[in-house]
């Protein structure tokens, strides 16, 4: 499937220097992990974001998201965010993921 490689770029530019910061190939796509856990990613042109199971439904009732259902089946805590929501506020999903991830022990 692959991915936006611009949208990565500033996906890692939102992200700055981190120890806790790493990328992994995951879901047909590029995940951005945070002391192992996913925070966020880009598959093609659309952005995936942990917000985990107690934000998901508040997530989904914002405009241009859907669930993220790679397998087929939603994955409850996860979401794919469209491009007219990256260009609106792609700081705030990342930050969003981020958070998620650094509530998460370490892996």
């Amino acid at each position: 499937m692959g991915y936006n490689e611009t949208l990565a770029q500033q996906v890692r530019k939102l992200l700055g220097q981190n120890d806790g910061l790493s990328e992994k190939q995951m879901f047909g796509g590029l995940a951005f992990m945070l002391n192992g856990n996913m925070a966020c990613g880009v598959v093609g042109e659309e952005l995936m974001v942990r917000v985990g199971p107690e934000n998901y439904d508040d997530a989904l009732s914002e405009r241009y998201t859907r669930p993220m259902d790679y397998t087929g089946r939603p994955l409850k805590g996860m979401v794919y965010v469209e491009e007219d929501a990256i260009a609106e506020d792609l700081n705030g999903w990342v930050s969003r993921g981020v958070e998620f991830a650094g509530s998460l022990p370490p892996k």
